[in-house]
């Protein structure tokens, strides 16, 4: 897709625009996410017990759930038996943000707009906003798809927050 706009970088509080958190995931798209970040920490260590991923504070029922979702996605693997568990499918660096995210949520989209083809509006042929709501979520997704796993270990911002 052509990219239809180009909107320079702009500081939120520059605008005006009071921050509302309206635009949110859901715990299991966090909660995946700090499971896949604990497993890339952990890598070398071999696979994590179930209850060891869950000292972070969530809940073991849930958790299982979340792994599940991400095994299936092909991120996770599981080793059975008394040193068994949980750990990465791929090393730390070929695990975007993205692909967590798409496991736990499914595909990103601002808008149903934004997804390409499912547009039933009968004005979206000529929207001007569509183009807008596509760019968003274009960039989004380009963003959550560049974001590595090593990246979030390496990085001190990052591990700062």
């Amino acid at each position: 897709m052509e990219k239809c706009y180009s909107f320079p970088a702009i500081p939120i509080e520059s605008v005006g625009i009071a921050r509302r958190n309206k635009l949110k995931l859901s715990t299991r798209g966090k909660y995946g996410l700090y499971a896949m970040v604990y497993l890339a920490q952990k890598a070398e260590e071999g696979p994590q017990p179930l209850r060891a991923i869950a000292q972070l504070g969530l809940p073991d029922h849930y958790l299982e759930q979340l792994l599940g979702s991400l095994r299936k996605a092909g991120l996770v693997t599981t080793v059975r038996g008394a040193q068994g568990g949980y750990q990465l499918a791929k090393p730390p660096d070929q695990i975007s943000v993205g692909h967590i995210i798409d496991a736990m949520e499914g595909p990103l989209n601002l808008s149903e707009c934004a997804t390409e083809g499912e547009c039933e509006c009968p004005r979206s042929e000529g929207c001007k906003t569509r183009r807008v709501w596509e760019y968003l979520t274009n960039s989004i997704n380009r963003l959550l798809y560049s974001i590595t796993l090593q990246d979030m270990l390496e990085s001190k911002e990052m591990n700062e927050s």
